[in-house]
């Protein structure tokens, strides 16, 4: 059933604008007039409707909505909803139709409807949701497995609580970095002011002066004077250095060199080595739990670990058990995977609970990555107030120095 965008007033007169399932505009019309409004311009959400509309003039809605952001949150909500309607056992066609009339997201309403059309047609939901970029292999995979063993609400309900604790992690990440990078922008902005207008101003004084400027001074001036005079080359050489950084590592080989750069940098290395463990185990136990093969979710898995030297050894892995050998040894071998999660994996597959022991080293992993990332960022604006105090001392000394220097000969 297509999708309506329509404005018009209620019997208050005032001005009402919205989204709505019909199958004509004027069976919508009609609809509305019976609600008490009076519509003043209806027309059809959609690809092909935006474009008709575009040539009118009249597709100022549709691309307001088009470009609505459907974020991780939004997803989970709805995820979580439709769980909760289909453990009601309302049938499929009428959850999407309840979930479309309950989001505000006029991408999202977009996404389900579409969604809605197809598995009216005879669709199942894992080819339908397939057909949007906002669910990803693994909630595709999910949802595909979890309609073979018909366990669809329940597995909605771990999609719902993996979707939440990624935007928790999201919106954790943002808050912790924001009073840094504010910081780090506004040093920088001083800094530079300080090196393009001040230090060149103060500096005049040497000019004429007969004395040796000490070493730190002529470091200054040297580094002031560059700034301010090639200014436009240093943005060019960084701007290049940056282009250049980014094509070198989209190629195989420079990414893989690059994630293997970041697993031995000093700290920030066992954090990301933690991230990865904790997605790693989270997303196998979660598809196994929901009825998708082991081989199959190890190939899922490793687009989840965002690590090409990681994700090597998981192919490696995969290979292992396709000829026969368990999960733990190929793992082990590879020395890239921690001893506690080799050792909770090899438990699990000799008693059998091998996705409860995932879950639980992933809750271990997420609790020391999220304390490891609380403790580097409250660390983080005291070392960047250091660095900016640093850099001020030192332009600070290098013109009281020869100040000095000059009033002591003076005398």
């Amino acid at each position: 059933m297509p999708v309506f965008e329509f404005r018009g007033f209620d019997a208050a007169g005032k001005a009402v604008k919205g989204l709505r399932e019909a199958d004509t505009a004027r069976v919508l019309r009609a609809l509305l007039k019976r609600d008490g409004i009076l519509t003043t311009e209806v027309k059809e959400s959609g690809p092909n409707a935006a474009k008709a509309a575009g040539a009118t003039g009249l597709n100022r809605e549709v691309n307001f909505s088009a470009f609505q952001r459907i974020s991780v949150e939004d997803l989970g909500i709805t995820t979580r909803q439709l769980a909760t309607l289909l453990q009601a056992g309302v049938p499929m066609v009428d959850s999407l139709t309840a979930l479309i009339d309950q989001t505000d997201n006029g991408a999202l309403k977009r996404v389900l409807s579409q969604v809605k059309g197809e598995v009216n047609e005879g669709s199942s939901l894992a080819d339908a949701l397939a057909k949007h970029k906002i669910f990803d292999h693994i909630y595709v995979n999910m949802v595909r497995a979890a309609e073979s063993s018909g366990t669809l609400d329940v597995v909605l309900e771990r999609l719902a609580d993996f979707k939440e604790s990624q935007a928790k992690l999201q919106s954790e990440i943002v808050s912790a970095l924001a009073y840094p990078v504010i910081m780090v922008l506004v040093g920088f902005a001083n800094i530079s002011v300080l090196f393009t207008v001040v230090v060149p101003r103060i500096t005049r004084i040497f000019d004429h002066a007969k004395v040796q400027l000490p070493l730190m001074t002529r470091v200054l001036i040297f580094i002031s004077s560059t700034v301010r005079d090639f200014w436009w080359l240093l943005i060019a050489l960084f701007a290049g250095g940056v282009f250049l950084f980014l094509r070198w590592k989209k190629t195989p080989k420079g990414r893989e060199q690059w994630d293997r750069i970041k697993l031995r940098v000093p700290v920030f290395g066992s954090l990301v080595r933690m991230i990865a463990v904790a997605r790693f185990a989270r997303t196998l136990g979660t598809l196994l739990s929901s009825g998708v093969s082991l081989l199959v979710a190890l190939d899922i898995v490793r687009n989840v670990v965002n690590n090409a030297v990681l994700a090597g050894v998981i192919d490696t892995t995969r290979e292992a058990i396709a000829e026969g050998e368990e999960i733990a040894p190929p793992l082990k071998r590879s020395g890239q995977f921690p001893p506690m999660l080799i050792h909770m994996i090899a438990i699990g597959e000799k008693s059998g609970q091998l996705e409860q022991m995932l879950q639980r080293v992933a809750t271990s992993f997420e609790s020391r990555a999220d304390a490891r990332m609380k403790g580097m960022m409250s660390l983080l604006a005291p070392a960047l107030i250091l660095v900016m105090a640093g850099a001020v001392g030192f332009i600070v000394f290098s013109i009281l120095t020869p100040i000095l220097q000059m009033n002591t000969l003076v005398k």
